[in-house]
């Protein structure tokens, strides 16, 4: 149990000391007011009833000597989130806190931090990323019983803005397609029509087409880290899909396949893997200037099998299966406003139903309903 002793400095002043036990040592903090030290006790015992320890003194090293124990040991991270993530933390954590000790980083600190981030014109979402990247580690801290609360959770972030999706019509997709280079024509029919993302495409074997039988299995995705090609499984399990294809996608991979035949469906000119910042540069950006649609992104045509599939009466449990989303509240939340909305249909009904028992034709299916004889 933690314990307050009132005790004295050199020069006469009151103090209150707090003496407790974290992981077998015993450990000490003092207080100007016994209030603050009963304040404090009661979170160490909450703590320990938790099964969490503190320990003030492990809290002063910095940011940067506690990121090199802890970095090395996360392992739950793709290649490409690592590159990712350690960019962020050489480029905006480390200049902004790096000599901090643990112990010193407050919210107060935080706080003008990401008003600078933002000043700095970073978008919304790279804010939310780089102080997620924060708060993982500080957490990992706490979890270390380096301190005693994380001081980054819970701040006030930038708004997160509605990125606008573009939905192409089937005429502008053909346009798209026939500005393109010949050899990612297919390439754009089978994003506009079937959905996949740029890496599922360019990680697209031909042993996962099936022609025959109209579908392909989306089984790798590809990506860029550090100028190295990187292959992965999809990040989740419903990543990993079987998709059917409409006749104008089966006919294109046909063609296509036909001409450049290989272990790859889609590669680069030169032969393997396709970079897609290079790629972008070369025939994306080019082609959607020629087609009169810019600006687009190549997510844009994955928009836009989403808003196909419904134009063609696809249930979001379709959707979210042909897309690959773990769950139809990320279809509803995503693209939901495109669903066809189902207030006019209802109320039709009620009117129906009503008007049925007005005219008493309905009434030949109405139970009565009997008092109790009692």
């Amino acid at each position: 149990m933690a314990s307050i002793e009132k005790r004295y400095t050199k020069r006469g002043e009151q103090r209150w000391e707090l003496r407790y036990r974290v992981r077998g040592r015993e450990v000490s903090r003092t207080f100007k007011t016994r209030t603050d030290a009963i304040n404090f006790r009661r979170g160490v015992e909450h703590d320990e009833l938790q099964g969490i320890g503190y320990d003030p003194r492990a809290g002063k090293i910095t940011l940067t000597e506690w990121w090199a124990l802890w970095w090395p040991t996360t392992v739950k991270l793709r290649e490409s989130s690592r590159a990712r993530d350690e960019s962020y933390w050489r480029g905006r954590i480390e200049p902004a806190f790096g000599t901090y000790q643990l112990a010193d980083i407050d919210r107060a600190a935080l706080g003008a931090w990401i008003v600078e981030l933002t000043a700095e014109g970073l978008a919304p979402a790279t804010v939310h990323k780089i102080v997620q990247i924060l708060t993982k580690t500080l957490r990992a801290a706490v979890n270390d019983g380096r301190l005693a609360r994380n001081p980054a959770d819970r701040l006030d972030l930038p708004q997160l803005e509605d990125r606008e999706m573009r939905f192409l019509t089937p005429h502008e997709v053909e346009a798209l397609a026939d500005a393109i280079d010949e050899r990612y024509r297919a390439l754009v029919v089978l994003g506009a029509y079937g959905g996949l993302r740029l890496g599922e495409m360019f990680a697209l074997r031909a042993e996962h087409v099936d022609l025959l039988h109209g579908h392909l299995d989306v089984m790798e995705t590809v990506a860029t880290v550090r100028g190295r090609i990187v292959v992965n499984a999809p990040k989740t399990k419903a990543g990993k899909r079987r998709v059917p294809l409409p006749r104008i996608v089966v006919e294109a991979l046909e063609e296509h396949i036909a001409a450049w035949p290989g272990e790859l469906v889609f590669t680069a000119p030169e032969g393997g893997y396709v970079r897609s910042e290079l790629w972008r540069r070369r025939f994306w950006h080019p082609a959607v200037e020629r087609a009169g649609l810019a600006p687009l992104r190549p997510h844009d045509l994955r928009h836009t099998a989403v808003g196909m599939w419904i134009a063609a009466g696809a249930s979001p449990n379709e959707i979210k299966s042909r897309a690959g989303h773990t769950s139809t509240v990320v279809v509803l939340d995503r693209y939901g406003h495109r669903l066809p909305g189902t207030a006019e249909r209802v109320t039709d009904a009620l009117d129906a139903m009503a008007k049925l028992a007005r005219d008493g034709r309905g009434m030949q299916n109405v139970v009565p309903l009997h008092r109790d004889a009692r």
